[in-house]
């Protein structure tokens, strides 16, 4: 993988893909200082690293940016709440926290304009516990009290030790 700051078309053109697919204001949402990881086979952008650390990966197929936690708990300062929000039952976020998928019948409230493939934020509290892609749409996930929910890429106890 190639590692280096970008021209400022390339972040220019990131941004406009992050205000597309989360509705932010590119500048506000990836900082300056990024660093974008290049596919050294075709030197298009794979991953964008905020602080020597994973905070956005670009699927190749559809040029649709996935979440990871850093960036989660960025979109979850500037976002009004609940957009792109899942609200789990304080007493299933433990089982969260440690890594397992999110099923219907333990989501509290989830944002009722999420769609199927959506990147969401699993949230305890006010506190991003983890970042995933919605199975469902948010309506469908209060409403149902079965079947999977959100499937978790990344959670606070993965990697980072934090919880």
């Amino acid at each position: 993988m190639i590692t280096r700051k970008p021209f400022k078309e390339e972040l220019d053109e990131a941004r406009r893909i992050a205000e597309y697919q989360f509705n932010v204001r590119g500048e506000e949402f990836i900082p300056d200082d990024s660093v974008f990881v290049l596919s050294p086979r075709t030197f298009k952008l794979r991953m964008i690293l905020v602080n020597g650390e994973k905070y956005l990966s670009l699927r190749a197929q559809d040029y649709r940016f996935i979440l990871h936690l850093q960036a989660g708990r960025r979109l979850n300062q500037i976002l009004p709440h609940p957009y792109l929000r899942v609200y789990v039952k304080p007493e299933y976020s433990v089982f969260i926290r440690g890594g397992g998928n999110l099923f219907s019948k333990h989501v509290l409230m989830a944002d009722p304009g999420i769609r199927p493939e959506d990147e969401v934020l699993v949230i305890d509290g006010d506190e991003v516990i983890a970042v995933g892609r919605a199975l469902l749409p948010g309506w469908e996930m209060v409403y149902y009290k079965r079947g999977e929910a959100i499937r978790i890429r990344e959670y606070v106890g993965d990697k980072h030790g934090e919880h």
